[in-house]
């Protein structure tokens, strides 16, 4: 049999029906309905991005690429030429500073971050984020007097944010969250799924060189973090270094690296990113630095970095399957690889970016992703086991041929094009990738440069093996099982179990052979969960050193794997020069998508608090709504802005009891009110709503709110009453503090919350819901009184705990507020 006969026996397969309903629901657009009418619209999208005399001619090249084996990454296939505002980038890393709002040190505030990933989830991207730089559990925050609540706490708004965003094409955000290994909150880090928290965020420790060489000593390692710890964290021991960080506590290696492994052991995660490695093989070492890797874990990228991702086909490369005349045709993967550089590259100019710093970056570096699925299908279609030397040496062969194709296309695509514009030639080839090329290619990239700094990745293709590939193994790994049952959720938020079988096993019964008995197979059928731990890390040990950015590969093993053979998985990755690792092994907590066997269908429990109820999206029709006009003071003068809460009923069942309550739904401020300070408003009005949507607690992110602080001066808004019935203004520290307040007040006023900000319990929600009676009669807010300026005062006193002014001193020796009148202690 020829490479046509191949070509021709596995088109006469009828597609599978999962196939079919994952190209039609994520791919096929408008009339489409097959794989041909996709790929022709791909390749017109990305020809007319050419000069008008090479369209026709590279569009119908691109097309022949495709059917050759190309398989452009999912964002590519369902929105390119479709003239919407979705990214055609599959994935990104968002930075995350240490500040509230703004930036500090190169890197936005933790909630302008939260409001550019949203942007970014929303256009179809998934984000991975380093939260390394946000201040440590317990540790001092000056401008509010007060403790930091950690990273993990503020994780949880990303997740909620995440549940909460749909993104473009209806397709889920996707959240990777890194943690470096000498943060003082890892632990907590480390143990955050352990109740299945964070379902929509994979972890990931940044593990260190210093490290893991502290493990292997069994040394101690010190936790450390440039924040200043509070005073009871000084006085258990914290101390500064002369470099200015603080070492807030010192561990075992071992102790804590052996708690990293139980939990993935237990439940498949944190896994691990050995960020010294990603480092040093970074070809842009020169001028960025990676801290954190896309969701799936292929792209270490830095700051706003994406990932432009394509994947050759590799069963389209085997002559003669099944036969002992089976080969690969290189000559002709090469080819294609070729004309895939080529249009990956566009790509870049034809996506709509999210953000514009990462249209920046983006542009600045042209990074793109090229690599293969199907790798343990074409094994088998050759004759060769996974799990064996030779199965290993094919792949590593394979790996080398796509980089030398890969980096030759860019270097002509430089020529032609010009390099990327951070391009350094000699730089560049001092990086540790760029030093093994052969030598040839480094001649022509010090003499011509180089279109794209990075150019291989090898990624997850689990929808576009099904949709394009017949099922063909997901991109390294090897076959899950020859035949199974997947889970699918549905448009409608539904589960469907489809029976699967993958594309080697299907082209070996179409040629006759019979598939009947398992224990029959030829030895090269080999599985994920029939193979050594170790066997999965040894393939891309062969492999990673020919794909410069990373590889996204599961180390599969069976629930009843031994812990002792399982430990040092990790460690063997590090000394193998590995970028990162993941295990799975199934469990309780998360399940599986895949299952050999049916699972019987499970009854679903009825949504127990009301209260945490998750709302996926909003309802049809009107929900009951509030509306406030607020005036407010600051430096700047009178400022006044409307703001809206919608209300929405909730029912569940509450020690034992049926009920309903009223809850909070949306937070709204109208547009048109563009000055800095409001902007921020605005994104934190939609934080709350993705809080309110999710279950979370309300209570706790307005307190939050209350706390931030600016370095404009004290803003006045809105009035305590006295039991005298004296009212006295409110000081806040930022207008995002102020803003939290009132609505304080419309929720304390709607009986959501007590008089203090606290959440009121279900039943008493639930009774008030019932009788339309609110416990709050306090007026609604008058107008806020300005000086005579129209500004607020600039008072440099301590904080008033009344209302909050900065009016607070020793007056005939008592502490007296000269705003309001508050007295304190005296003496």
């Amino acid at each position: 049999m020829n490479a046509n006969d191949k070509m021709i026996s596995t088109s006469q397969m009828a597609p599978q029906e999962v196939s079919l309903d994952v190209l039609r629901e994520k791919y096929a657009k408008g009339t489409e309905q097959t794989v041909a009418d996709v790929r022709a619209r791909v390749a017109n999208a990305l020809a007319a991005l050419e000069p008008e005399a090479l369209r026709e001619d590279l569009e119908q090249r691109f097309l022949w690429a495709q059917e050759q084996g190309f398989v452009p990454a999912g964002r590519i296939n369902s929105a390119v030429g479709m003239g919407i505002k979705a990214t055609l980038i599959n994935c990104f890393v968002q930075p995350v500073g240490d500040s509230i709002t703004g930036a500090e040190d190169g890197l936005p505030g933790i909630y302008t971050a939260l409001s550019e990933a949203a942007e970014t989830m929303r256009r179809g991207g998934g984000v991975g984020y380093d939260f390394s730089a946000i201040r440590p559990f317990g540790s001092k925050v000056r401008g509010t007097q007060s403790r930091a609540s950690g990273p993990v706490s503020y994780m949880e708004v990303f997740d909620s944010s995440c549940k909460t965003v749909e993104s473009a094409g209806a397709r889920r955000g996707a959240q990777m969250g890194v943690l470096r290994i000498d943060h003082p909150d890892v632990e907590a880090f480390v143990a955050a799924k352990d109740n299945g928290a964070f379902s929509n965020f994979n972890l990931s420790v940044g593990v260190t060189d210093a490290f893991m060489q502290a493990v292997q000593a069994d040394a101690p390692f010190d936790l450390v973090h440039a924040a200043e710890p509070s005073i009871d964290q000084i006085a258990a021991g914290a101390w500064q270094r002369d470099d200015g960080v603080w070492v807030y506590r010192q561990l075992r290696a071992r102790e804590l690296w052996d708690r990293i492994i139980q939990s993935t052991y237990d439940h498949a995660e944190p896994g691990v990113l050995f960020i010294d490695r990603m480092n040093a093989e970074n070809n842009l070492w020169y001028c960025e630095t990676l801290r954190a890797t896309n969701p799936c874990g292929e792209q270490p990228l830095p700051a706003y970095g994406c990932c432009d991702l394509g994947s050759l086909n590799l069963t389209m490369f085997v002559d003669d399957p099944f036969t002992p005349q089976a080969s690969f045709d290189f000559e002709r993967m090469r080819e294609v690889a070729a004309v895939a550089v080529r249009m990956l590259d566009l790509v870049l100019d034809a996506t709509e970016w999210p953000l514009p710093q990462q249209a920046e970056e983006a542009q600045a570096k042209r990074r793109i992703g090229l690599g293969f699925l199907g790798l343990g299908s074409a094994l088998v279609m050759l004759g060769l086991r996974y799990d064996a030397d030779e199965g290993r040496a094919l792949a590593a062969r394979i790996a080398v041929e796509l980089r030398d194709a890969a980096y030759a296309a860019s270097i002509e695509l430089a020529r032609e094009k010009g390099p990327f514009p951070k391009f350094d030639a000699e730089r560049y080839l001092q990086g540790q990738f760029t030093g093994r090329l052969p030598e040839s290619l480094r001649t022509a990239i010090r003499e011509h440069g180089i279109r794209n700094s990075h150019l291989l990745s090898i990624a997850p293709t689990g929808t576009i093996s099904l949709a394009f590939a017949d099922n063909a193994s997901n991109g390294i790994e090897p076959a899950f099982s020859w035949t199974y049952h997947r889970k699918k959720r549905q448009p409608d938020g539904s589960t469907r179990t489809y029976e699967v079988a993958d594309h080697a096993w299907r082209l070996y019964r179409q040629l006759g052979h019979d598939v009947t008995d398992d224990a029959r197979l030829p030895p090269q059928f080999v599985t994920a969960l029939q193979m050594r731990a170790i066997d999965h890390l040894q393939m891309m040990e062969a492999v990673q050193p020919f794909v410069d950015t990373a590889i996204s590969k599961t180390v599969n093993v069976p629930a009843d794997y031994p812990y002792e053979d399982f430990r040092d998985l990790y460690t063997e990755a590090w000394r193998a020069g590995l970028k990162g690792l993941a295990t799975y092994r199934p469990n309780s907590v998360i399940g599986s998508v895949l299952s050999a066997t049916p699972e019987p269908e499970k009854v679903k429990a009825p949504d127990d608090d009301p209260l945490r109820k998750r709302f996926e999206r909003r309802p049809l029709g009107e929900l009951e709504s509030v509306t406030s006009k607020i005036e407010y003071s600051t430096q700047e003068g009178k400022k006044s802005v409307y703001l809206t809460v919608s209300f929405i009923r909730a029912e569940g069942v509450y020690d034992g009891q049926q009920v309903a309550i009223e809850r909070p739904f949306d937070f709204f401020m109208p547009t048109n009110q563009r000055s800095d300070g409001q902007q921020w408003i605005t994104a934190s009005m939609r934080m709350l709503s993705m809080v309110a949507r999710a279950g979370s607690p309300i209570a706790k992110a307005l307190a939050d709110m209350r706390e931030v602080v600016w370095e404009k001066g004290p803003v006045r808004c809105g009035y305590l009453t006295r039991d005298d019935g004296t009212q006295v203004p409110v000081y806040h520290d930022s207008e995002v503090a102020a803003i939290a307040f009132m609505l304080q007040r419309i929720l304390i006023r709607r009986g959501f919350l007590d008089a203090y900000g606290h959440q009121v319990p279900v039943p008493v929600l639930a009774k008030r819901f019932a009788e339309r009676v609110c416990c709050s009669h306090e007026t609604m807010p008058q107008p806020v009184a300005t000086t005579v300026e129209g500004v607020a005062p600039n008072a440099s006193g301590a904080k008033c705990p009344e209302c909050g002014a900065r009016a607070l001193r020793k007056i005939d020796g008592c502490t007296r507020c000269t705003e309001c009148h508050y007295v304190g202690g005296c003496g």
